[in-house]
Formats: C-alpha cells, sequence, structure tokens
C-alpha cells in the first residue's frame, strides 16, 4: 500500500527542510559548523563590552572556538556568564583564564592563557575565570587625557617663553653678530686660500734655496781644516795664560808696578813733587831764573 501525500504534507515537509538549512547555513556563515564535535565551558567576566555571539575564541593567535551564548548572572552583581565552544581535541588546564581583548575592527575577542605548568584540565562544562582588558579609548580617556590636561599650561607657558626669546632684541643683535661673523669667516677663508695659491709655494720655495745654502755651507765647513785652527787658538789662550801670570807675579817690571804698591806710592810721590815743582815754577820763576845786566 503506497503512502499517499498530499499537498500539506509535502509543503511542510518542504518548509521544516528549509528552515534546517537556513538554520545551518546562517550558523556556518557565523562560523558555526553543528556537525562538529564541540566541548563547551563557561567564562565568567565582570564586563562583556563587544563580545557578542559568533565571537572568536583564540590560543596564541589560533581559532580554536566561537561564543555561542551570553547571559547575566542576576544573582550575583557584576557577573556575566559567556558559553563558548572549543574544538573537541582543545583542552584547557587548571589555573588558565581567559583574557577579553577589544580589536577596532571586529569587536572583541576571547584569548585562552594556558597554564603549562600543570598536566590537570577542566572537565568540559566547567567555568574558566575571565579578565577584561581596557580597551584603547578608555586607556586614552584614563591615562593619556589626564596627562594632556596637566601639559597644556606647562605648553602654554613654554610656547610664551619661546615668543619672549624670538621677540628679544637681543637675538636679532646675536643673529646680527653671527651673520658678520660668517661674513668674516668668508673673507679669511678666501685671505687663506689665496695665501695657499700664491705666498706659500713662493715660501716653500725661499726655504728650499735656504735649505740648499745650508747644504752648501754644511759641504764648505767639512772642507776647513778645523784641527789646524783649534791648535793655533789653544796656542793663543796659552800664550795669553802665561802674560796674565807674568802680570801677577813680582820678578819684572809690569808686574812689580802692577803688584807692588811701595812702587806704586814712590813713582806717585815722584809725580806729585814734579808736579809741585811746576805749579812753584810758574808761580816764583825768579827763584830759579837769574838775569843779569851788562
Amino acid at each position: 500500500m503506497k503512502a499517499k501525500f498530499t499537498k500539506e504534507m509535502v509543503i511542510g515537509i518542504v518548509t521544516i527542510i528549509s528552515l534546517t538549512l537556513l538554520y545551518i547555513g546562517f550558523n556556518y556563515l557565523k562560523g558555526i559548523n553543528l556537525f562538529k564535535s564541540v566541548n563547551y565551558y563557561y567564562v565568567t567576566c565582570s564586563n562583556v563590552k563587544g563580545v557578542v555571539v559568533s565571537s572568536p575564541v583564540f590560543v596564541e593567535g589560533f581559532k580554536v572556538g566561537l561564543v555561542r551564548k551570553i547571559s547575566y548572572d542576576y544573582s550575583a552583581t557584576n557577573k556575566i556568564n559567556i558559553e563558548i565552544h572549543l574544538d573537541k581535541g582543545m583542552k584547557i588546564n587548571r589555573g588558565s583564564y581567559i583574557m577579553l581583548e577589544q580589536t577596532l575592527l571586529s569587536g572583541a575577542e576571547l584569548h585562552i592563557h594556558l597554564n603549562t605548568y600543570v598536566d590537570e584540565y577542566l572537565e568540559p562544562g566547567s567555568t574558566v575565570e575571565g579578565r577584561s582588558k581596557e580597551d584603547m579609548m578608555a586607556t586614552v580617556q584614563s591615562q593619556l587625557l589626564p596627562q594632556l590636561a596637566d601639559m597644556l599650561p606647562k605648553l602654554d607657558s613654554i610656547l610664551y617663553g619661546l615668543q619672549t626669546l624670538v621677540n628679544h632684541p637681543a637675538l636679532t643683535q646675536s643673529l646680527a653678530h653671527i651673520e658678520q661673523t660668517t661674513a668674516s669667516l668668508e673673507v679669511s677663508s678666501r685671505q687663506l686660500n689665496r695665501l695657499l695659491e700664491q705666498d706659500v709655494p713662493s715660501i716653500a720655495d725661499n726655504l728650499k734655496t735656504t735649505t740648499g745654502n745650508f747644504v752648501e755651507l754644511s759641504e764648505n765647513m767639512k772642507q776647513l781644516n778645523l784641527s789646524e785652527s783649534v791648535d793655533m787658538l789653544n796656542t793663543t789662550l796659552g800664550n795669553l795664560n802665561r802674560t796674565t801670570v807674568r802680570l801677577n807675579a813680582t820678578d819684572n817690571s809690569l808686574g812689580l808696578l802692577l803688584n807692588d804698591t811701595l812702587l806704586y806710592n814712590s813713582i806717585n810721590k815722584t809725580v806729585n813733587n814734579a808736579s809741585n815743582l811746576i805749579i812753584d815754577l810758574q808761580q816764583h820763576p825768579k827763584k830759579y831764573i837769574h838775569f843779569s845786566v851788562f
């Protein structure tokens, strides 16, 4: 006996199949594979900003699961439960935790930080500690904005100081002095270049000539009989030494004259007597000259 499908039954079967395919396709688009065996765990957090159903779950940057359900626990304060489904082979060590990290484009992501120091694993359905990392805007508001607010008065003072410095006449004078110094350096540089190009070569030629003259003088000095000159000089010094000895001795007239005080005094007395005689002759000539008249 053949079963007879009425029109209504066919429509119902087609509708069920369509809804099933639609559900499977919708979950597939969200990354949920209904035909793949999974382990599920719960994550407790105080803030799930950015987390939605189908948010990815990563381990060391590798996707291992998805968020399947988010619910608020009204029996506690600031406690939100997140149900995650992980690959069947994925196990979580005891002491591990899950970090909720905000992203710029895809909302939030869940990153599992495994406690690799233990070999004991949580049973599927267990609860894992969840931690939240502040998003970028919250960090900017809580940390950067207060620092910027504190820096604004300092920046205003710095800008005022810079404006005062720029408008100070001493800066203009300093710049003018620097310009003059630069011009002087340029003139000095030109003079130095001219000196190096013109004067230095002539000086070098003169030095070369002088060096040649010294070489020639050295050659001439080599040709001199210096030993004969030295012998003559030694002879002259010997004669001078003997003359000095004779002058200091008292066995000759000149030595006596220089060294004997009695002879000096006699000569001096004789000179004085002669001088007195001449003076007396000038004053009394009649005493020494007689005239007779015939």
